[in-house]
């Protein structure tokens, strides 16, 4: 296994991105590809005494920033960090791409330069919710604006993806709404509630109301890009303030520093489950070839973190059985439109 790293990216690059490769190549069985300027990652190396010598760099000093337009990553940035890192896979010089850059920018390049599965209309950022159990948010932030059968994508892929690394046998996927009933909700919705509801592939549960996610009310979540960030953002704020009020009720006087000794063990579980550099990052479904986009301001735990995850998802298959499902799901509507056009013309002609 083989992962190529942009260190350029992020609030924290390159001295996290460097401290949290080297950290995973201790841990994980990987080879590793730095893309970056080599002369900022040799002076961290050196100052942090870390041995590079296993590590292949490549020097790539420009660097995407957080407000660049995204398609610089193919126009006025081709040359960066974040734009090297997935033409060398594309390439085939490395199995993952990981990267706390630009959000925008790395979906553009992965979709422009690493190119979707043949058949999917749109790749969709796969965000965890901490959840018990775990709950999979596509889109979480790649595409405003989407179709029906876009969602009926990203239902499918989620599916495959809960399948594969979580081992649900029919994930449960549900339509983010503003009510459970089938006629709530936009054009949107109701178009996509309906195609949901008559797909083969997917487990559709119908409407889930936002305060019934932590609930245990799907497995997959799918919803625009737009409302999924907005979601996905949410709950981190909320759990973040959870953590920080039970942190002051605990240290408010002797009595509850008592209690927060004999608490401590399942304050640090709820601690793990809301931090974000516990997850990682969240993957591009339907990409060809895996890229996962980490949080802008990982630190080097997240980054290690982030590289598990690509490995997991690099091997899982979940790549192949999504080009497989797709291929299908392609096939049936194209005889399914055979069938109906077929069927209009015997009206028409009285054949």
């Amino acid at each position: 296994m083989r992962i190529i790293v942009d260190c350029m990216g992020g609030d924290n690059a390159p001295i996290e991105v460097v401290r949290g490769a080297y950290a995973a190549s201790l841990e994980y069985n990987a080879s590793f590809i730095l893309v970056g300027d080599k002369a900022q990652i040799n002076a961290i190396a050196d100052a942090d005494g870390m041995d590079l010598r296993r590590f292949d760099i490549v020097d790539a000093p420009v660097t995407i920033e957080m407000n660049d337009d995204p398609l610089c990553v193919v126009r006025a940035k081709n040359d960066s960090s974040m734009s090297t890192a997935l033409r060398l896979l594309a390439d085939g010089k490395g199995d993952a791409v990981i990267s706390t850059g630009n959000t925008g920018a790395l979906f553009t390049g992965a979709t422009l330069i690493v190119r979707k599965i043949k058949g999917i209309r749109r790749a969709a950022i796969a965000g965890i919710l901490p959840m018990d159990p775990p709950v999979l948010l596509l889109d979480s932030g790649a595409n405003v604006v989407v179709t029906d059968e876009y969602l009926e994508q990203f239902a499918i892929m989620g599916s495959i993806y809960m399948q594969k690394v979580y081992g649900l046998s029919a994930p449960r996927v549900g339509l983010l709404n503003n009510g459970a009933e089938e006629c709530k909700g936009t054009e949107l919705q109701l178009k996509a509630y309906a195609r949901l509801k008559e797909s083969p592939s997917v487990n559709f549960v119908g409407n889930v109301e936002a305060d019934k996610v932590p609930k245990d009310a799907c497995d997959v979540l799918v919803t625009d890009g737009f409302t999924g960030n907005i979601l996905l953002k949410s709950i981190e704020g909320m759990g973040k303030l959870m953590l920080s009020t039970m942190k002051q009720l605990f240290m408010a006087d002797a009595r509850t520093k008592i209690s927060a000794v004999f608490a401590k063990h399942k304050v640090s579980d709820i601690k793990k489950r809301f931090d974000s550099t516990e997850h990682g990052g969240a993957p591009f479904l339907g990409i060809s070839k895996p890229v996962i986009k980490a949080h802008g301001s990982s630190n080097a735990k997240a980054v290690k973190n982030a590289i598990r995850q690509a490995i997991s998802y690099a091997d899982s298959g979940v790549i192949v059985s999504i080009a497989r499902e797709t291929k299908l799901f392609t096939e049936a509507a194209k005889s399914s439109k055979a069938e109906e056009k077929k069927t209009d013309t015997a009206e028409k002609t009285g054949v």
